[in-house]
């Protein structure tokens, strides 16, 4: 990922300052981001460069490795849907793991749920965690709550160990497959998953961009139907801007074959939605979400 140059939103000025974008790019196209002033946080880990910006006009933003993990005008988007679909397509949630997720967002919205009784987070890199609690607290305002039990290690070796039947729901909040998150990409990590999920277990994944990044969501589909079997898994999309593309997917897949979609209670959603005053997801966008475009369903055609 690399800082390159790019119009600046005064259309009076014909000045260009490099200095003053992060560019997110796949070596084919690119999303640009105007930062104001010098970044707020950066350190490298042992892992990733983990850096803190403010925009002008979509609050702070965290990137690793010059790849944006949120920000804090769209977050709401991705971490809402990650966690309420699979939470109002199944009943009797109380254990829950989560892989990655170290900005604390989709710990936030899984807490809201006060039927869930246990959240276990791995999160590798320390780093991550404590630059989101220093500067996005309104993101990370539940890495502290009394049911999570957070962890800094290896996702994919507490996986691997874990007992099975463990788990009712396992969310894979992971950045793209490179680096430390690569490894949560393999067959061999979602057989881990399958293992330590309960009989009616269900798996909530970030599955990268049909779009920005089509060679690994495809690769992710293949992989997740040789392991949870072709009618138990379901991509579905979510729209966020500061993500390149917009147009970002997330799957759900389940032990038991249930349709996401069908399996909705709408009438518990609606009422969580307004009670919340949740920012993105409702029943409808649940229902929504799930209608690919003809091109995305003949990506992953068996």
């Amino acid at each position: 990922m690399t800082t390159s140059t790019a119009s600046t939103s005064d259309t009076t000025s014909t000045q260009f300052n490099p200095s003053e974008w992060v560019i997110d790019s796949n070596g084919k196209s690119a999303l640009s981001i105007r930062i104001k002033g010098d970044r707020i946080f950066k350190e490298e880990s042992p892992f990733q460069t983990v850096e803190v910006f403010d925009t002008y006009d979509r609050g702070k933003m965290l990137t690793i490795d010059r790849m944006v993990m949120c920000t804090e005008s769209d977050e709401a988007n991705y971490h809402e849907m990650i966690v309420h679909v699979p939470m109002f397509a199944n009943s009797g949630i109380k254990d829950v793991l989560v892989i990655g997720a170290g900005d604390g967002g989709t710990i936030r919205e899984l807490v809201r749920h006060p039927g869930i009784e246990r959240v276990t987070m791995v999160e590798i890199d320390e780093v991550v965690v404590r630059a989101s609690k220093q500067f996005l607290p309104t993101i990370s305002s539940a890495l502290e709550h009394p049911k999570l039990n957070l962890l800094i290690d290896d996702g994919i070796k507490f996986v691997k160990e874990a007992k099975e039947n463990s788990y009712d729901l396992v969310i894979i909040d992971s950045s793209d497959p490179v680096g430390p998150s690569e490894g949560l990409f393999t067959q061999s990590f979602y057989e881990d998953v399958f293992r330590c999920l309960r009989s009616h277990g269900t798996v909530a994944i970030q599955s990268e961009s049909p779009l920005f990044h089509p060679d690994a969501f495809v690769d992710l589909n293949k992989c997740l139907k040789q392991v949870f079997g072709v009618d138990s898994v379901h991509p579905y999309l979510v729209f966020i801007p500061m993500y390149p593309s917009g147009m970002w997917s997330l799957t759900y897949c389940s032990k038991q074959g249930n349709h996401p979609v069908n399996n909705c209670d709408r009438e518990k959603a609606a009422q969580f939605t307004l009670e919340h005053n949740l920012r993105y997801y409702n029943p409808d966008i649940h229902q929504a979400a799930f209608a690919l475009p003809g091109y995305i369903q003949k990506m992953i055609q068996v």
